[in-house]
Parts: C-alpha cells; sequence; structure tokens
C-alpha cells in the first residue's frame, strides 16, 4: 500500500455514482417506504435504510422487508421497487455537496473524469443528465453495460478502454468494499469515499484502499500532473 500523502500521476479518475457523486439515498428509501405504506406496515426511518442504499433494490428489500436474493417473492417484490423507484428517482436525489467543486477543478486542470456504477442505465443515464453529470463525464459505464458487475473489474476496465487509457493510470472512487476490489482487481488506484453510504457496520479503513478520504476536495490533495 502506498505511503500517507503519496501522490499519483494519474490520466483519470473514475467515480460510483450512488454514494460517491450522488446521494440517492433519499429516493430510495422513498421508494422502499411506499412499499411498506403500501401494506400497511410501518415506515423506516431514514437513517435505517441509507445505509444500504449503496446496495440499491437488494439493500432497500433487506432492510425494509427482510428479503434476499433468491427468497420467495424477492422478483417480484424486485420489479415493484424498481418501477416505484424509477417514478421518483429525480425527486431528492442531488450531488453531494463540494462534489461541483471537485469536478470543476478536475476540468480546471484538464483532468479526465467519468462514472462506472452498478446501476442500470436506465437509471444512471438520466440521474447523470438531470444533475449535469452526463455532458460531462467521459464515459458512463453502468451495471448493464459489461457482462459482469462490480467487484468484478470489467466495468472499470472497459470505462479505461473507452477513454484509451490504461488502467494502471486511473483511480477509482468509491463508498463500497466492492468498490474497492473491483478498482484493485482492475489494476487501479483505490480510493475510498468516507462519506458515502459504506454499508451496515462498516470501516473503509479495511478495505485495503490505497487512500481513504472524508470528503470530495481531499481527492484534490492526492493528484499531480501527469
Amino acid at each position: 500500500m502506498p505511503a500517507p500523502g503519496l501522490k499519483f500521476p494519474l490520466d483519470a479518475v473514475l467515480f460510483d455514482l450512488d454514494g460517491t457523486l450522488v446521494d440517492s439515498a433519499p429516493d430510495l428509501a422513498g421508494a422502499a417506504n411506499e412499499m411498506l405504506a403500501a401494506r400497511g406496515r410501518p415506515l423506516l426511518a431514514f437513517d435505517r435504510l441509507r445505509v444500504h442504499a449503496g446496495s440499491g433494490a437488494r439493500g432497500m428489500l433487506g432492510a425494509a422487508f427482510g428479503l434476499a436474493p433468491g427468497a420467495p417473492g424477492y422478483e417480484t417484490m424486485r420489479a415493484e421497487f424498481l418501477a416505484r423507484y424509477e417514478q421518483r428517482m429525480l425527486d431528492a436525489t442531488h450531488v453531494f455537496d463540494a462534489v461541483p467543486q471537485l469536478l470543476d477543478a478536475l476540468d480546471a486542470r484538464g483532468a479526465r473524469w467519468g462514472i462506472v456504477t452498478n446501476k442500470a442505465l436506465r437509471f444512471a443515464e438520466p440521474i447523470a443528465c438531470e444533475l449535469g453529470l452526463l455532458g460531462r463525464a467521459g464515459v458512463l459505464i453502468g451495471g448493464d453495460s459489461t457482462a459482469h458487475i462490480k467487484p468484478h473489474p470489467a466495468p472499470l476496465l472497459e470505462a479505461a478502454r473507452r477513454l484509451g487509457l490504461a488502467p494502471r493510470r486511473c483511480a477509482y472512487v468509491g463508498d463500497d468494499v466492492r468498490d474497492m476490489r473491483a478498482g484493485a482487481a482492475a489494476g487501479m488506484v483505490t480510493v475510498a469515499a468516507a462519506w458515502g453510504y459504506l454499508g451496515e457496520g462498516a470501516d473503509p479503513h479495511t478495505w485495503g484502499a490505497h487512500h481513504v478520504i472524508d470528503a470530495p476536495l481531499e481527492l484534490l490533495q492526492m493528484l499531480e500532473p501527469a
């Protein structure tokens, strides 16, 4: 692992979407609570749902209903959740504080950046477009862009390929251990975003990331011109 404070010469920075660039938890949690309300069940506090937002439908259904993939009725519930979420996915979703300044600084430096998410493009593209990210990002890879999703490295390798860059000259920033595993497997510099959802009881310092940062602008301190 690189020493603390080591600067990396990089050609591009790739970001996870949910929990890293964008706070989509309000709308994900809202869809889960809609499903609870429709069944006459008590709503869950936002904080109980937010920590699972990085796992999308799987996380929300697990927290709200105790359902896991493969359980009876899971696929039906998942389809309902996704339909409800699609109707409201831009109601309260927003970019995290300081993310606009970070992206402006990267653009000012001429640094390329992109988005690699497990979110299907049917959701990721409208969100990235509405929030002003899609036209600026050099690449957007969704959960259905390659045959595998993170923690497999395929999405990150595809992003680097589309950018025409060597993976080792890219960094990947994300808020889940899957992001760090995918980045490591792709041979990229890995950066854990501690402002994200992280997962229940998770400690990003145990994920093996090259760096853990507490706020978006800290990323700029790591970078140096290629």
